[in-house]
This record gives C-alpha cells, sequence and structure tokens, in this order.
C-alpha cells in the first residue's frame, strides 16, 4: 500500500478505480501568415470562439435542474470570458497587425492576461487566472483540433471512477459529476482555486497538489481518496479497506443527520450560543443561505460588483445590490466589507494610470486604496450607510494596520454622515463599524483597535499568509500553509481576548472557520461567532452542538503550549476524535 499527500480541497471519502484522463499540455508555435490570409486566420479564430461557447452552453444544458446555482455560475463565467474583448477581440486585432497565426496570437494574448492576475494581491482574485487559461485552452483545443476524443469516449464509463488528472477546468468538473465520478484527484492545484472550489459545491471528494504522483497512479488501480486528510492510498489493504468503508457509511449517516439541523439553534452541548453566519460572494450565495437557514451574512465581498467594467459602480447601483442583499434576509444582521482590491486596480478601469507594483500584496490594496482613491471609497460608504437606515447592517474595513487609517476612516465616515442629511437620505448614525484582522500587525495590536470599533473578525486567509510568509496559491510553497502554525494560533487568540476585554464580538470569517476540523480548537479559544459558506454552515454546527467549550478551553490551551507540528495535530485530532466515532 502506497500513502500520496496532497492538499485537502473537498472533503469527503471515496474508493474506487482510477481513470487517467491524459489533457496533454497544447504546443503553440508562432507562425507569419500572407496578407491574404489573414482575413481567413481571423475568421477561423471567430469560428473557434464561437463553438468554444457552444461546447461550455451544451455541458450547461447537461447540468440538472436542481443542481445549485453557483455551479453552473462557473459555466456563465467562462461563457463570459469568451464574450470579454480581451479574448473576442485583441487576439483577432493581432493577427492582423501581427500577422501570425490565431493560435499564436491568442496564447500571446493568454500570457498578458496571465501576468496581469499572477500581480494581483488577494489570493481569490488570482486564482482567476486559472479561469483565463481554462477558457483558453478550449479555444487552442479547437483551432488544433484537439479535442481530446479520448477523453469524450470515456465519459460513458466514469460513473464510480476516480478521475486523476494534471489539472481539471470547472467545466469538465461538472460534466464529471454529473457523469456519476467518485472523486476528483489532480497533481497540481491548489484548494482555493475555482476546481476545487466547485469541487465542494458539489460535494465531490478532492485531492490536490499531489506533486510528482504520476509514476504511482495508473488506470484501473484501486485507491482510496480521503478528502478530510488530503490523502490517497494507492493498492490499499484488506484492513484499510475495511476501515474507509466503515467511515464512508458513517459519514452519509451524519450528512443526513445535518439536514435536520437546519432550524435549530448554534448552542454547545453544555449551553453556550454560538453566532453562526454565512459568507457572501456571489449572488448564488445569497440563495444557498435559505438552504442552511444561517442567522444572518457574517462577511458580504463587494469585489464582484467592481470586476469585468470599464468604470466602478456608483452609489446608486452600489445601494440597489445592497439593499436586494438586505432584502433576501429580512431582520437578519449583514456585514459589508468594504472594497478589497490593490495596486491592480486599473484592470477594471477606475485607475487606468495606476503604476504596477513589484509586490501588491505589501502595496496599495484594500483600504490603503480607498483612502487614497476617496472617489471609489465615498461612494461605498454612502450606499451601505443607506441600507443601514432599514436593515441590521455593519461595515467592516479590509487590511487596516495602523491606527491612523482608522482615524482616517472615521473621518470619512463622518463626512458622508453630512453628505447624506445634505441629500436627505435617512441612515443609522450609530451603524457599527469594525475590521478585518488579516494583517499580523493589527493581530499584535488588536486592543487597540478593539477601543475604537464595534467589533472585529479575523480574516485567516490573508492572516496566515502574512504570518508565514506564503503564498498559498503557489504550488510551490502551499504545503507550508498551516492554520495550526503557533504564530497564527498566537495572534488568534490574541485577537479574540482583545475583543473580550473591550467587550466588543470577535468573529471569525476565513476558511479556518469554515473547515470542522478546527472549529472545536477555535472554540476552545473563545471564538463566539463563525461565518463561512453556506455548504459548510451545517457541519460546523454539527461540531457545536456535540461540543462541550468548558472542557475544550483546557485542552485548547494545552495545544497553544505545543511546539511540534506532528503532536499538535495530533491533539486537535483528539479534540474532534468523539465527532468521528
Amino acid at each position: 500500500m502506497i500513502s500520496l499527500h496532497g492538499l485537502c480541497a473537498s472533503k469527503g471519502i471515496a474508493i474506487g478505480k482510477i481513470l487517467v484522463v491524459e489533457r496533454g499540455h497544447v504546443e503553440v508555435q508562432e507562425k507569419r501568415l500572407p496578407k491574404a490570409k489573414i482575413d481567413a486566420e481571423v475568421r477561423r479564430f471567430r469560428r473557434a470562439v464561437k463553438r468554444a461557447g457552444e461546447q461550455l452552453k451544451a455541458i450547461k444544458a447537461e447540468i440538472p435542474p436542481a443542481t445549485p446555482a453557483d455551479v453552473t455560475a462557473f459555466i456563465d463565467t467562462h461563457l463570459l470570458m469568451l464574450e470579454d474583448t480581451s479574448l473576442s477581440k485583441v487576439p483577432a486585432k493581432r493577427i492582423r497587425e501581427e500577422r501570425c497565426n490565431a493560435e499564436w496570437a491568442l496564447k500571446t494574448q493568454h500570457d498578458a492576461l496571465v501576468r496581469v492576475f499572477d500581480s494581483m494581491e488577494d489570493p481569490y482574485l488570482r486564482t482567476r487566472r486559472d479561469d483565463v487559461s481554462h477558457v483558453v485552452d478550449r479555444v487552442l483545443r479547437i483551432l488544433m483540433d484537439r479535442r481530446n476524443s479520448t477523453r469524450r469516449k470515456a465519459l460513458p464509463s466514469m460513473k464510480g471512477r476516480i478521475i486523476f488528472a494534471d489539472d481539471l477546468s470547472p467545466a469538465d468538473t461538472v460534466l464529471m459529476q454529473h457523469r456519476g465520478v467518485a472523486a476528483l484527484i489532480t497533481e497540481y492545484g491548489g484548494p482555493t482555486s475555482h476546481t476545487a472550489i466547485l469541487a465542494r459545491s458539489l460535494r465531490i471528494p478532492s485531492v490536490v497538489g499531489l506533486r510528482d504522483s504520476r509514476s504511482y497512479l495508473r488506470n484501473d488501480d484501486m485507491v482510496i481518496v480521503d478528502g478530510r486528510e488530503g490523502v490517497v492510498l494507492v493498492h490499499p489493504d484488506d484492513n484499510a479497506l475495511q476501515h474507509y468503508e466503515r467511515l464512508y457509511r458513517r459519514m452519509n449517516r451524519m450528512h443526513g443527520e445535518r439536514r435536520k439541523l437546519k432550524r435549530a439553534p448554534a448552542v454547545s452541548a453544555d449551553g453556550e450560543a454560538i453566532g453562526l453566519q454565512a459568507n457572501v460572494e456571489l449572488n448564488s450565495d445569497i440563495e444557498l443561505l435559505k438552504d442552511v437557514d444561517a442567522a444572518g451574512v457574517g462577511l458580504y465581498r463587494t469585489e464582484f460588483l467592481f470586476m469585468n467594467r470599464d468604470d466602478p459602480p456608483d452609489e446608486e447601483e452600489q445601494y440597489i445590490a445592497y439593499a436586494h442583499l438586505a432584502g433576501k434576509v429580512p431582520g437578519k444582521p449583514i456585514t459589508i466589507r468594504t472594497l478589497d482590491l490593490g495596486a491592480d486596480k486599473q484592470v477594471d478601469g477606475s485607475r487606468p494610470n495606476a503604476p504596477t507594483s513589484s509586490n501588491p500584496a505589501l502595496g496599495l490594496r484594500a483600504v490603503r486604496l480607498c483612502l487614497k482613491e476617496q472617489s471609489l471609497f465615498r461612494p461605498q460608504i454612502r450606499a451601505i450607510l443607506r441600507v443601514s437606515a432599514d436593515n441590521p447592517v455593519r461595515m467592516m474595513i479590509p487590511m487596516l494596520s495602523t491606527t491612523q487609517e482608522l482615524v482616517q476612516v472615521m473621518q470619512i465616515i463622518k463626512i458622508c454622515h453630512r453628505e447624506l442629511e445634505i441629500a436627505g437620505h435617512a441612515f443609522d448614525v450609530n451603524m457599527p463599524v469594525g475590521a478585518m484582522i488579516e494583517v499580523p500587525a493589527a493581530a499584535v495590536c488588536a486592543d487597540i483597535f478593539a477601543r475604537h470599533l464595534d467589533f472585529l473578525s479575523i480574516g485567516t486567509n490573508d492572516l496566515i499568509q502574512y504570518t508565514i510568509a506564503i503564498d498559498r496559491v503557489d504550488d510551490e510553497v502551499n504545503y507550508l500553509y498551516d492554520p495550526l502554525n503557533p504564530a497564527v494560533l498566537r495572534l488568534i487568540q490574541t485577537t479574540i481576548r482583545a475583543g473580550q476585554k473591550a467587550g466588543i464580538p470577535v468573529a471569525m470569517c476565513g476558511e479556518m472557520a469554515g473547515d470542522s476540523r478546527y472549529t472545536r480548537l477555535l472554540l476552545g479559544l473563545g471564538l463566539k461567532e463563525f461565518s463561512v459558506h453556506p455548504n459548510a454552515l451545517l457541519e460546523v454546527k454539527q461540531v457545536i452542538k456535540e461540543s462541550h467549550i468548558g472542557n475544550l478551553r483546557k485542552m485548547a490551551q494545552r495545544i497553544m503550549r505545543v511546539v511540534k507540528s506532528s503532536t499538535r495535530e495530533a491533539l486537535v485530532a483528539e479534540m474532534n476524535h468523539s465527532i468521528d466515532n
């Protein structure tokens, strides 16, 4: 038996035989064309783009009507990319100006777009480069007549198989789920890629980042995929098979039981009430809130209103969007995060002449950008304030790192108060204002911020990256991304204690909050509010209801004193033992 270790992308367990999907790398060569053939080459390119759109629409048509809306949203995103000028028109212009073949024009445009996305500091937005690559790859294969007939022939026999590939596009993932695959494993990719996010939404057990594993995996090899631990067992022995078969049956029973928790309050076994809200990124996520009856929206990301357009949304457009969200969850609290984009903002048209940052992750982003470009910031603040007139809305500032930034934000809010009064718009003058704690400096000084704010929310995605100094979407170093790193845990505990001392609530809205492996540890550290993706909410709620927080506090402090990573992991597993058995 061989044990391969990758990264957890989607929880779950699957047992079955491997089906290797060979996509192969598309090699593109530059060709100079005579002037007489240019028009024909442009037509060939446009036909390929049209054909790619037809293929995606055909895949979308195969998706069952009951499939969650966020699943089809990925296909729609790729269709929109095909229509975008940067992919539909710029390559045609390159063909004419450089007199090159369509494949080369598309490849050079792809490389230029990827460089832009690679310069972005937000991990989620950087993964959009994968979408560009998947769309371009589809068009290239049509241009080169490499439509992968091998894969099409394999589709009918995918039911119950474990798919192994270098990487998969969202369209591949949706189609494979429809064909009944048992699990997905890939040699590349990370837990924040769109394919991984989609696998979680579709509840397909998945392990990604199995680097250099191709020599160990062959067609029809029997494997066990443990999406919880990021482990793939090749040629498992009888003991391993029996163990995972029992675990598989137990997890299925637990999933059925979780559906019954929809209306149940998030209260621990010893009677402590825990706030359990949901993160919202896209409009499709709003519909998911109803499925799990979330207590509110703990994080509404507003960046998507600003993307894929030439001009930023004005105050009225933002007001309508925020009011629409409030109308979908009447009476429930909503935390709206202000714009969190960076020095790469010229991609969306609002800063066309902005200089390129040599290190945008440490550059002009989030609140820094908003303070510099108040024409972006003030309309958003006014829109949020207007929604607060009739709804329990809170505003959250991302990436605060100094008290001077906080002072400036508060001054701008007061200016917006006066502007709304003059315009005759109603608003809640006491609307709560809080901060995301995602920079180590802010966590260390959380007690200072807590004295001047109404709430704090820990953004673990960036906090972990900045603390350990790694890029979690970089395949070369993302194995270092560790929520249990002692420095990370200390910063989390420092922030929670600062909130307790100041008497203000502290939430967590990063991915760590939605990973049930860490729920009990966070409860033991004193966390009382969680905001998670809707798909993770019921699982986290179940852990909360089965936890005796009084007993967890001592164990959490024991974990905080441990230096060895393997010992920390073992203690966390021990914490969760009663849930898994």
